[in-house]
């Protein structure tokens, strides 16, 4: 087993029916640019009603069709949000609770002390989340996962990684191992998974390989670490 080896996310998760929501940051090969990820997937009709909006900058889950919606404490959320030279982005409303923590002057890990997995037994989602900071025309990033310690949520376990940023590598975290009922959740650390310098390859190539009946939304960010300057793609199945 080389654990150094870096897998193509697209083979990753191509023929995996339900990875759930995932996650990925690192840097572009070309060593010139940060990329970040987010990806929703969902099997019920209430998780399947939704889009990806974008405003000022900062990236949202809202109801496709409003008068569909049936719960919207765990659907409806800010996934990406940025707070000085910090990006944050989650797969729930933890993106506010690690915003308001960087403000009041904890850390990434501190502040999501607060939190734990979802309430939605039996699969008690994890919560994933991921920070980017930027400085000196590089950057650094974190990725966070909240689990049950076991079947009945008696208890929350807490996962930090801590990343310096190499060229062509990034990680990828995702709420599900694979279907099943309850969904067994994601395990180990976050996957080593390449990070191409086309934002459009990079970006088909894993909405291509998501599960074509469970996916939902794709959002991709790149960011230029000389100029700062962002390039986005989204994809919503829903339009």
């Amino acid at each position: 087993m080389n654990i150094y080896e870096i897998h193509d996310i697209a083979t990753l998760i191509r023929d995996n029916a339900y990875v759930g929501r995932g996650i990925v940051i690192g840097k572009t090969a070309d060593g010139k640019k940060a990329a970040t990820a987010y990806f929703i997937m969902g099997r019920s009709s209430n998780s399947r009603n939704r889009i990806f909006t974008e405003k000022n900058g900062e990236v949202f889950t809202e109801p496709f069709d409003v008068s569909r919606v049936e719960d919207p404490s765990l659907i409806i959320y800010a996934a990406i949000r940025q707070y000085e030279n910090k990006l944050i982005v989650t797969n729930g409303d933890q993106t506010d609770t690690i915003y308001n923590g960087l403000a009041a002057g904890k850390s990434f890990s501190c502040a999501l002390t607060a939190r734990e997995f979802e309430p939605d037994a039996p699969n008690l989602t994890p919560r994933i989340s991921g920070m980017l900071t930027f400085a000196d025309n590089d950057f650094t990033y974190d990725m966070s996962i909240l689990k049950s310690a076991d079947p009945e949520g008696t208890a929350c376990n807490r996962y930090t990684f801590s990343y310096a940023a190499l060229p062509g590598l990034g990680h990828f975290i995702h709420t599900y191992v694979c279907d099943g009922n309850p969904i067994p959740t994601f395990q180990g650390e976050p996957e080593r998974v390449i990070i191409p310098d086309d934002i459009d390859y990079f970006t088909n190539s894993l909405w291509d390989a998501l599960n074509a009946d469970n996916k939902i939304s794709l959002y991709v960010r790149y960011t230029d670490l000389a100029t700062g300057e962002v390039e986005n793609r989204m994809i919503n199945k829903n339009k």
